[in-house]
């Protein structure tokens, strides 16, 4: 059996949109990729490539690299940053204002993992607007 690692940020973007999009029941139901850069080309500092959005706002940002892609998240960044842990990505806060938490989705298989981590923050934040 061959096994083949999906290293390219590129493709790992493009699975991870599908992923997002695909859902259309619990948390990630309401989630959309909007905006999207049909034409993105990875840099190394990363190239954004879409958003990802929460009943119309945006909550997160995808970039993607020659190696990985990732997510860049505006809300929810405490729960971003624990789940991603959890998870066993790669997460690191950026010292911007506002602040940003980066979550890292090295390969294809990780891609699942970067979604669950969507969908924690999608609840949270659900479950904070109904409060």
């Amino acid at each position: 059996m061959v096994e083949e690692r999906i290293t390219d940020g590129r493709r790992i973007a493009e699975l991870l949109a599908s992923e997002l999009d695909g859902r259309e029941d619990g948390p990630l139901g309401s989630v959309q990729v909007t905006n999207a850069d049909r034409d993105v080309e990875p840099t190394v500092d990363g190239a954004r490539a879409y958003d990802v959005t929460l009943a119309g706002e945006r909550i997160a940002r995808v970039f993607v690299h020659d190696d990985r892609a990732r997510l860049e998240f505006e809300a929810g960044q405490d729960v971003a940053a624990e789940t991603a842990k959890e998870l066993e990505l790669r997460v690191r806060p950026k010292a911007t204002e506002p602040p940003r938490t980066l979550v890292f989705v090295e390969h294809g298989a990780a891609v699942k993992r970067g979604s669950d981590v969507v969908q924690a923050v999608c609840r949270s934040l659900q479950t904070d607007s109904s409060e």
